[in-house]
This record gives structure tokens, C-alpha cells and sequence, in this order.
């Protein structure tokens, strides 16, 4: 049972897991090996691992020749950098004609931390959402993470998978369904439902078990699939409780919140409250600090929901 560890080193073992197992698999870096952690792919495959330096569009090209080739690239650096810099290479030379190239991009968010505002990336949910026929999976601990790219590699398409920096809590289990498209309920209740993903899920559960002392009873969904959607889900779940908290490490625009919001709209007539960053770019400082900054934290989230639970 893994207890704690970073997502980006999930990402790394996974990678040479399935290496074992496909031998299509192929794995592109921008000079960050050892921070993607792409360099394990590497030390055990050097023959399938390749350096373009930093020249992310220009990878992204060669990840479309390999898909053309029937090879399966993953295609690994800063999510900042992956989907701002590549934005016109991924619509045109991948979505476009959907061709099966992964995205396996860390460093996402706010926990990027003392890289600051430059480095932190806000919008890329944003940005690969609107992207058609593209699927975008948001793990939240190292379990999550290694069925997010044995998944990536069972569809036949583009695929971003969102992948973190911190070392975190493992909130899962290898047994916990992780199927495209389907949320988890991780926790039921009635009175409100949080709505979260990625690094947002243990402060979710953490929010709700709060809630409890309140006597207000708490359901927790995890999102690990932002795209397609459950829309299912998010229905049932508003209907059932009547209130929606959405929590992510992301742009309340264009994200997990306005995800749900577009479902809900015209659907339901549950309240609905946002949790993210609000329309602003980020900053220096540890990662912890800039949570409880942005109200990225258990104490927002309970307040957010009690709050809306107390309107008429």
C-alpha cells in the first residue's frame, strides 16, 4: 500500500510498467527527464526515450509522426509549457485528426509553488477541453495516476493526463473503479455535494468530515475524468442534495466548475458555488501557503458549503 508519493513519480513507474507490456510504447521529453521523471522510462528503455530539448512544438510533430507510424507516444513536460506553447501543434497536427498521441504533462497548478506565476498553469484544462474529441483525466493520488496511463493507452485518440508535483496523500486504493468518463462517489450524503478533483479530493474528504461535526451531511465526488464528462452524475448528485460545491487546482473558468456548470444549467435547480483560482494568475511561495491563499484548503471548502446551504 503506497501511503504517500509524488504523482509525477507515478507517472514515471507507470510509464515503464506498461513499456513492459507495449512495446509500441514510446516516450518524448523536453529536457526535464528528471522532473517529469520520464528519466526512469529512460534508464530502461533508452532505445524508446527521446530528448528534443526545449522545443515542445517540434515535439509535438514527432509524437504525430509516431502515432502515423503505429507507434504509442507519450509526450511528457511542464503542463505550462505542453499546452500554452504546443497549443496550434495539438489542435492541428493531433486533435484535428485525432490522432492516438498521450499527454502526460506535471508540474500542473498551483502546486508548482515557488516556480511562481510564470510557471503555474491555470488555464490548461481550459485550453485541451475545447479541444475536440480530447480526453482529460485528473488523478488524485499514485493509484489514480497509474490506471490514468494503462487508460490513456487502451483509447484511440489524443489524451492529456494532468499530472501533479507534491508528494500527496493516497486517498484510493488499486481495487477503486477507475473507468473514462464515470466518477467515483467516494463519500454519500445529502445535504451537499462537493465536487472535486485531483489534488482537491483529500481536502474534499477532510472538508466533509468536518461538515459531520456541524451535522451537515457531506457527499464527495471525484472527478478523475474532466473530460468526457459524467454528466450522468452531476445530475443525480444535484438533484439528490439540492447544493453543488465544485473544487479544483484550476481556473474557475473553463475547468472542472464550469464543466459542471454547463451540465447543470437549464437541468437542475440546485445551487451551485465554485472553488478554484478566481480569474488571476499565481505567485511565489510553498505550496501550502498559496493553497490556503486561493482558499484552496478543507476551511474554504466548508464554509463555501455551509454558506450555501444557509441561503433560501
Amino acid at each position: 500500500m503506497i501511503k504517500k508519493q509524488s504523482l509525477r513519480v507515478a507517472y514515471g513507474e507507470a510509464l515503464v510498467e506498461l513499456g513492459h507490456k507495449n512495446d509500441r510504447l514510446v516516450v518524448l521529453d523536453a529536457d526535464l527527464a528528471h522532473a517529469t521523471m520520464t528519466n526512469i522510462f529512460a534508464t530502461e528503455f533508452p532505445d524508446r526515450f527521446f530528448n528534443f530539448g526545449i522545443a515542445e512544438a517540434n515535439m509535438i510533430c514527432a509524437a504525430a509522426g509516431f502515432a502515423h507510424a503505429g507507434l504509442l507516444p507519450f509526450f511528457s513536460t511542464f503542463a505550462l509549457f505542453g499546452t500554452g506553447r504546443g497549443y496550434e501543434m495539438i489542435r492541428n497536427s493531433i486533435s484535428y485528426i485525432q490522432l492516438n498521441v498521450k499527454f502526460g504533462l506535471s508540474h500542473s497548478g498551483l502546486s508548482v509553488g515557488e516556480d511562481g506565476g510564470s510557471h503555474q498553469s491555470f488555464e490548461d484544462i481550459s485550453l485541451m477541453r475545447g479541444l475536440p474529441g480530447m480526453t482529460i483525466f485528473v488523478p488524485c493520488d499514485p493509484y489514480e495516476t497509474r490506471k490514468a496511463v494503462f487508460a490513456a493507452a487502451q483509447i484511440d485518440g489524443p489524451v492529456y493526463i494532468r499530472v501533479g508535483r507534491p508528494i500527496v496523500d493516497t486517498v484510493t486504493t488499486p481495487e477503486t473503479p477507475f473507468i473514462p468518463g464515470k466518477a467515483n462517489v467516494m463519500r454519500e450524503g445529502g445535504d451537499v455535494c462537493i465536487m472535486a478533483t485531483g489534488l482537491m479530493i483529500s481536502y474534499a474528504l477532510a472538508a466533509a468530515e468536518q461538515l459531520t461535526a456541524r451535522n451537515i451531511n457531506a457527499a464527495v465526488v471525484n472527478f478523475h475524468t474532466i473530460k468526457p464528462l459524467d454528466a450522468e452524475c452531476v445530475l443525480n448528485m444535484a438533484g439528490s442534495c439540492g447544493r453543488v460545491v465544485t473544487v479544483e487546482e484550476h481556473s474557475v473558468i473553463g475547468g472542472l466548475g464550469s464543466a459542471v456548470a454547463e451540465v447543470m444549467a437549464g437541468n437542475t435547480g440546485a445551487k451551485l458555488r465554485r472553488i478554484g483560482i478566481q480569474d488571476k494568475f499565481g505567485k511565489s511561495g510553498k505550496p501550502e501557503d498559496l493553497f490556503n491563499e486561493y482558499g484552496l484548503n478543507s476551511e474554504n471548502i466548508v464554509n463555501q458549503c455551509t454558506e450555501l446551504i444557509s441561503r433560501i
